[in-house]
Formats: C-alpha cells, sequence, structure tokens
C-alpha cells in the first residue's frame, strides 16, 4: 500500500520509525545514485561515529561501590540523600555514555578518492542539543570549509533547524544543496507536509552532467517495501504532532483514504 501522503509522511518522524526510515533511505539513494552518476565516480556509504554527552545519555541503575568512614556516628552527606548508616551500600544512577553511529552518503572520485560530494540525511539527534547536533555540526563546518559540495536533507519537523546566515522561511522541511564553488551561497528547497518532495540536482565537478534526485519515489518506494502501512497507527495523530491547519489536511485525507473511520 502506498503512503497517503503527497510527499514526506509525518507519521515516519515517530522516533519508533526513523532510524530504520533513515537507514533504508540512505541506502535506497546510495542504489538510485550509482548507474546514474558517470563511471569515474562511486557511491560511499560513510560512517560517524561519537559519545552522547551526559545530557544525552540514558541513566542506568548499577551498585555503587564505595568506602566509608569507619566512625559509625558520623553523618555522611550526599546531593540526594544523608547517610545514617555504613554498613550497606545504595544503588544509584550513572551516565552511561552511548556509542552512536550514523551514516551517511560520500560521493568519490575512483582514481583519487576525493570527495565531490557529501550528502546527510539528519537525524533527530542532530537537531536538539547534544554531542549529535555538535558532532554534526563539526563536520558540516570542515565540509563547508573545502570545494566539496554538501546536501543536507531535513525531513524532520522536530528540533532545532541547521543555522544559514540572515532571514530563511519557515518550512515544515528542507533541503540545501551548497555547491562548493559557489559559497557562501546555496540552494534551499522549503517544503510543507501538503506538498511533494523537491526534485534537485546532485552537484558533481563542474564538467560533468548533474542527475537529478527524486528523493519522493524513494521514500515512496521505502514506505512500500517495509510495509509501514501495517506498523502506523493512522487513527492516532502523527509524533511530533502536526500544526491545526494541517492536522485537520491530514484527518480528511486519512478517511478519503479508509484510514481512519468517518
Amino acid at each position: 500500500m502506498s503512503s497517503p501522503f503527497p510527499g514526506m509522511n509525518p507519521y515516519l518522524e515517530n522516533p519508533a520509525f526513523w532510524s530504520e526510515v533513515h537507514n533504508r533511505l540512505i541506502v535506497n539513494l546510495a542504489d538510485a545514485l550509482a548507474p546514474q552518476i558517470p563511471p569515474q565516480y562511486r557511491v560511499a556509504i560513510e560512517q560517524r561515529t561519537y559519545l552522547r554527552d551526559e545530557s544525552d545519555s540514558v541513566l542506568v541503575g548499577i551498585p555503587d561501590v564505595a568506602v566509608f568512614s569507619q566512625n559509625r556516628g558520623a553523618k555522611l552527606t550526599s546531593s540526594t540523600a544523608t547517610f545514617t548508616s555504613t554498613s550497606e551500600a545504595v544503588t544509584v544512577k550513572m551516565h552511561v555514555p552511548e556509542n552512536v553511529k550514523e551514516i551517511y552518503l560520500e560521493i568519490r572520485e575512483v582514481t583519487t578518492s576525493y570527495v565531490v560530494t557529501v550528502i546527510e540525511i539528519l537525524s533527530p539527534k542532530n537537531k536538539r542539543a547534544g554531542e549529535g547536533r555538535k558532532a554534526y555540526e563539526r563536520k558540516r563546518k570542515q565540509v563547508l570549509a573545502t570545494t566539496t559540495h554538501l546536501v543536507e536533507i531535513d525531513l524532520l519537523r522536530g528540533g532545532k533547524p541547521m543555522l544559514f546566515l540572515g532571514e530563511v522561511p519557515s518550512s515544515d522541511y528542507r533541503i540545501v544543496v551548497s555547491r562548493g564553488d559557489r559559497r557562501p551561497l546555496a540552494q534551499l528547497y522549503g517544503f510543507s507536509v501538503r506538498e511533494a518532495i523537491p526534485s534537485f540536482p546532485l552537484p558533481l565537478q563542474s564538467k560533468d552532467a548533474e542527475p537529478f534526485v527524486d528523493l519522493q519515489t524513494l521514500l515512496n518506494g521505502v514506505y512500500e517495501r517495509a510495509r509501514y502501512n501495517l506498523a502506523i497507527d493512522y487513527s492516532q495523530e502523527p509524533v511530533p504532532p502536526l500544526k491545526e491547519e494541517d492536522a485537520v489536511l491530514a484527518d480528511t485525507l486519512l478517511r478519503e483514504k479508509g484510514l481512519r473511520n468517518n
């Protein structure tokens, strides 16, 4: 069954689905680009790894190992409790760093391994405060300081958008194409949940023909092959919720397609 939305399906933004959607879309995009680019290039799936900081890490209860004073009459204090006995340990929670892996695409020259274009599909960690955003912003700055092209795809309404100079029109979703030879200028495709995802040219070396990326068709294919229609409960509101006017449109759409009861 096909997606009921004309563009980005907001139900796919749910954390329960997004990690899988992200990985499937990356692989499908790599496979779709490979036959379209000239033979001197290859599409590489690369990986960025970092440790989430304490503000993002998971709290796990583990036993505390400590040596207390031999003086049983002494009272030891902490930020959360006052110990009245030193005969037993207490259970506390500690920050456990999480090893996070994020994948992205690189278009490379075969003979030189030079990175011509980097393609990033943003994750929720990239759009909220913490090491995930810091790690991505470091990578973004490194790319923007070179002649490598950057394609940045943001299919998430939640979180804080990436920063640009000056005023940027508000939109639900964004695709940015930053060409290494035209910086600081870049092309921004802003679109809403009501619209189809726009196609865009994939920047390569100046002498080469640029294929168009039809992200909408790729995402529709991911939706159908993963059978998300069997996993999504369309009787519920998406996470994050839609704006009021978009929620009304979504309700009408879903009822017309028999995915909500009239």
